[in-house]
């Protein structure tokens, strides 16, 4: 049985960053499109933010939306072809960071709201990410996370924190290796939340119509 590790799902990204920017760029996630894509700017345009960070920003696109709003946002993702992408397509700021190197030191700027949209899937990184963004945040500024939802994305398999193979379903043949992802309970992501110095203020699970199930789950968490 192979042994996934955080290194994996950066692995893949790097093979698979030129379809994953055409199927964004080209709407082909109908969920993304119809739900989640909407449900998170929501989110975060509700806590009435000057200063955003995106971590594991993909090509950009939920920064782009937020500098349309007039929010200043800063995008951040370790591929540099995708970053490469989103500075080509104009509006915000973007570099080139791993998660490892992502500090207040690096930063030297604390922002209002932390954004991770479907972009912490690993173990390591994301427990190492919860400490560090307390420190990046101002008071009272916003963690918000979202992420596959715990309860309808994982079939039939035990409900239990633990690395899941992942796959390409409903996407096109020219990606390859899919990255595997960390799955965590409900509880653990509270807990993840709790432990770090947040109040957890709201969760929000955008429904699905076409199936009756939550899309995906939002976290919004708040440093006081």
């Amino acid at each position: 049985m192979k042994v996934f590790s955080d290194q994996n799902i950066v692995d893949s990204w790097q093979k698979n960053f030129s379809p994953w920017i055409s199927a964004i760029r080209q709407g082909e996630i109908d969920s993304r499109i119809q739900i989640t894509n909407k449900a998170v700017l929501e989110a975060i345009l509700l806590t009435s933010p000057k200063k955003v960070l995106d971590i594991g920003c993909g090509e950009g696109w939920l920064v782009r939306e937020l500098t349309k709003e007039g929010v200043k946002s800063f995008g951040v993702d370790i591929v540099p072809e995708l970053i490469s992408a989103a500075v080509n397509a104009g509006f915000g700021r973007y570099e080139i960071l791993s998660y490892e190197e992502l500090s207040y030191e690096v930063l030297n700027e604390k922002y209002d709201v932390v954004v991770a949209n479907f972009s912490l899937l690993g173990n390591e990184s994301v427990n190492e990410m919860f400490i560090k963004v307390p420190v990046i945040l101002e008071a009272g500024g916003y963690f918000i996370v979202q992420t596959l939802h715990p309860k309808y994305s994982q079939g039939n398999k035990e409900y239990v924190n633990g690395w899941r193979k992942g796959n390409w379903d409903g996407f096109g043949k020219q990606f390859t290796d899919p990255a595997p992802w960390f799955f965590r309970t409900v509880e653990s992501w509270k807990l993840l939340f709790k432990k770090n110095g947040f109040i957890l203020e709201r969760i929000e699970e955008p429904i699905n119509m076409k199936t009756g199930t939550p899309a995906s789950i939002i976290f919004v968490g708040i440093i006081l």
